[in-house]
């Protein structure tokens, strides 16, 4: 077998499915477009939700993509094993009320087999208990034996979540030998260790459920699939895990030049290089797709994903700043399926820069004292720190309090939750009444108390309907900042604008800033 690299095997496998008539879509962002459900794109099928559920009619009844995600509940756990990870691409193929599970088994088969050249002896699919449809198709038609057809319950093979369309599914195992095995004389599918690895899922969306577990049959039936990039490319590269495949062992091979380590020596070294190696390439994606640092929403999860990076560095030995080198390698491991990496390379060079910085300048002083209380707690035999004491952290020196709970997690020790949701309340509550007394004559202060004075735009309305200027100031509602991330609201100043603000009661202009980033729909022009 060929051991493909990671960017041969994206390419391969959108390139298979449009020969058999999908319509290969670009990766959609990681922002979710009109779905409150969801912080950030976690799945394949999770930008195509609206072409499943009907509110939208898809470009084409077959679509195949590889999608972006990022999945953070785990995100705790990535580094200290190498299966956890927080950014992975999606490999799938989609059918809208077309083809069904004759075909969408036979081009499983077909792609894993002919294609990639796996060994058709160590695939083994498993299939829903009931579905006995699957298991003919398997059975009679691929010819795998019996014996190597797996029946399993609700649980691993059937797709639902409560009311809704759902339905069963048939996975694909990959026998990577006993040497990754337990050595269990029943290790077989199913098995907890890594020896049979799932790498590809067929969802048959071919029910209705009423929320009561009543299922009547779909009229349109729909395929949805899924396949790991990363766990196919260790299969055929035939490596341990993630961080040992071609590009993202580069990315970790670049963390180790930097910090002086060896990869595979000490545990706590490789801890280190693992969340780096994974953060980063979040990070990197996350800003291509104009998502900024913020203290909420999935501003936060980026925030805290620098931070955690930013930290291992330090434990590393590595000082100063880092980690826009590794977004280089990022972006030259990935361009070839995502080629806006390289045009925005400049904007996420910058807001990785500033980022880095700003916490380079808390995380000094907030470990200093962090060090000192853990002193205090030892000699007060106590392994949990006062909720105010970590406030205090968090809010006079701003020391993240997840960082704050990590390390003191990494020692056996932790912080008094219901402390420091008290003595943040406490907070709250004072910050609402100190602001109603400092409002100068009676008026709100505003973050545009922060711009400078001399700041002005020229109204050019009279004379053109439209106009290019240069952008001088752009705020959100509290933050003066250096750009706006999608779907976020703020404040655009301009050097010259056509835009007429309300005034002698005339209505004023409301049409669309357009830029080299996007499109800015004006909500309200202010004079």
């Amino acid at each position: 077998m060929q051991k493909y690299g990671v960017n041969e095997l994206r390419r391969m496998f959108l390139e298979f499915f449009e020969s058999k008539d999908h319509l290969a879509m670009k990766s959609f962002s990681l922002v979710p477009h009109n779905d409150k459900s969801l912080l950030l794109i976690n799945s394949g099928m999770a930008p195509l939700k609206p072409y499943f559920t009907g509110q939208e009619i898809p470009p084409r009844k077959r679509v195949t993509t590889c999608q972006k995600c990022i999945r953070t509940g785990d995100i705790e756990n990535v580094g200290k094993t190498a299966r956890h990870g927080t950014f992975f691409e999606m490999l799938g193929n989609f059918s809208f009320g077309d083809y069904f599970k004759k075909e969408s088994i036979a081009w499983t088969w077909e792609f894993l087999t002919e294609v990639v050249g796996l060994d058709p002896d160590r695939l083994y699919p498993s299939v829903y208990l009931e579905d006995d449809e699957a298991w003919e198709i398997w059975n009679k038609q691929i010819g795998i034996p019996a014996d190597r057809i797996f029946r399993f319950g609700k649980e691993d093979n059937f797709w639902e979540h409560g009311s809704g369309p759902c339905g069963p599914c048939s996975e694909v195992y990959y026998d990577r030998g006993e040497e990754y095995g337990c050595g269990k004389p029943d290790c077989t599918v199913g098995c907890e260790c890594d020896r049979y690895m799932e790498i590809w899922n067929n969802v048959f969306t071919q029910f209705d459920n009423d929320g009561h577990n009543h299922y009547t049959e779909l009229e349109q039936k729909n395929i949805d699939t899924g396949m790991g990039l990363e766990r196919l490319a260790c299969v055929v590269q035939d490596v341990d895990s993630m961080f040992d495949v071609d590009t993202i062992r580069d990315l970790r091979e670049h963390v180790c030049r930097i910090a002086g380590k060896e990869y595979g020596k000490e545990y706590k070294t490789d801890v280190s290089v693992r969340v780096i190696t994974d953060h980063i390439r979040s990070v990197t994606f996350m800003i291509s797709d104009g998502i900024l640092p913020s203290n909420s929403g999935r501003g936060y999860v980026l925030r805290r994903l620098l931070r955690r990076a930013c930290r291992h560095g330090r434990l590393l030995g590595i000082e100063g700043e880092f980690l826009v080198q590794l977004a280089q390698t990022v972006i030259d491991g990935s361009k070839d399926g995502y080629p806006e990496l390289e045009e925005k390379k400049d904007f996420i060079f910058k807001v990785i820069t500033k980022e880095e910085e700003q916490f380079n300048r808390t995380i000094d002083q907030g470990l200093s004292i962090l060090e000192g209380l853990e002193e205090k707690m030892e000699k007060e035999h106590t392994k949990v720190l006062s909720g105010t004491e970590a406030f205090r952290l968090y809010d006079t020196y701003g020391f993240p309090v997840d960082l704050t709970r990590e390390i003191l997690e990494e020692k056996g020790m932790k912080i008094d939750e219901e402390g420091f949701e008290k003595a943040m309340e406490e907070q709250r509550e004072t910050a609402k009444g100190t602001f109603g007394e400092t409002n100068y004559m009676g008026a709100d202060v505003t973050i545009y108390e922060s711009i400078d004075p001399t700041v002005t735009s020229a109204f050019v309305g009279y004379e053109h309907l439209s106009w290019e200027s240069d952008i001088i100031v752009l705020t959100t509602d509290d933050a003066i900042v250096d750009a706006l991330s999608v779907g976020e609201k703020g404040t655009v100043f301009v050097k010259e604008t056509p835009f007429y603000a309300t005034s002698g009661g005339q209505e004023a202009d409301r049409r669309f800033n357009r830029t080299k980033a996007g499109v800015l729909e004006v909500a309200d022009p202010i004079k």
